[in-house]
């Protein structure tokens, strides 16, 4: 939908839908979720929009690649009910996230980095760098406080001992699980490459290789994708940023 619509001029749903790709029910959709400013009515009852609301549209539709549905939503909800310092607070927690988002990653790398090829026989159970070892006693850890450590629920880590990425050993005397030094970093491997939006069965051949201390290049390709994902949800949130100030200028 072009900018030069003039202020005055009405358009109809389906006039809205069609210049962005959407179903006139994505329209209503959006404005019974706020996402658009009411629309006004004719004396029948249909109802009719605004160039204002087609800014809102391509405001919210910009918005969405680099925040996530569920957060434009809130953005506009909050700038159409007259929160512009709401909307600029969800703002800064995306971008908060990509920063803590790249850190994850650094830290994965960081971590590869300081991997270094062992022995045959040690392979697959090396010592864990510094910056992702726990703090264990000599036997290592229980799964309780390796799970409070990574900030999730032990269960999530017995899921992830189904699906091969971490393989604690069993007390002799108490049959609880153990986590060594190489579990807990396979562990925290784990945790960033969930963090940075992979599958359990993605990680799994990655953490193989980890293990391995050698061929990483599949590890490599994923942390080259890791960069290009978190490059494109930057510029995302820039395109989202010029087209909501459009709309806010649009607003008055």
């Amino acid at each position: 939908m072009g900018r030069n619509l003039q202020s005055g001029e009405r358009l109809r749903p389906v006039d809205l839908a069609r210049g962005h790709g959407l179903s006139t029910q994505a329209v209503r959709n959006y404005e019974e979720a706020g996402i658009l400013p009411a629309a006004g009515r004719t004396p029948h009852g249909y109802r009719t929009y605004t160039p204002l609301h087609a800014g809102a549209l391509r405001a919210f539709l910009a918005l969405v690649p680099g925040h996530g549905h569920r957060t434009a939503t809130s953005i506009m909800r909050a700038v159409n009910q007259g929160a512009a310092d709401e909307a600029f607070r969800l703002i800064d927690e995306s971008h908060a996230q990509l920063l803590e988002d790249r850190r994850t990653l650094q830290a994965v790398e960081s971590a590869l980095r300081d991997l270094e090829p062992t022995t045959a026989h040690e392979r697959g159970r090396e010592s864990a760098p510094a910056a992702l070892t726990a703090v264990s006693g000599p036997g290592g850890t229980f799964i309780g406080p390796l799970a409070d450590q990574l900030g999730i629920r032990p269960a999530t880590l017995r899921k992830w001992e189904r699906a091969g990425l971490v393989r604690p050993h069993r007390d002799p005397l108490t049959g609880y699980r153990v986590y060594d030094e190489a579990d807990v970093r396979d562990a925290r491997l784990a945790h960033q490459l969930r963090r940075g939006g992979y599958l359990l069965e993605q990680i799994a051949p990655l953490i193989a290789q980890v293990r391995a201390a050698g061929g990483l290049e599949p590890l490599e390709s994923a942390l080259r994708d890791w960069h290009g994902r978190l490059s494109a949800r930057g510029r995302a949130m820039l395109a989202g940023a010029a087209e909501l100030e459009a709309y806010l200028r649009e607003r008055g």
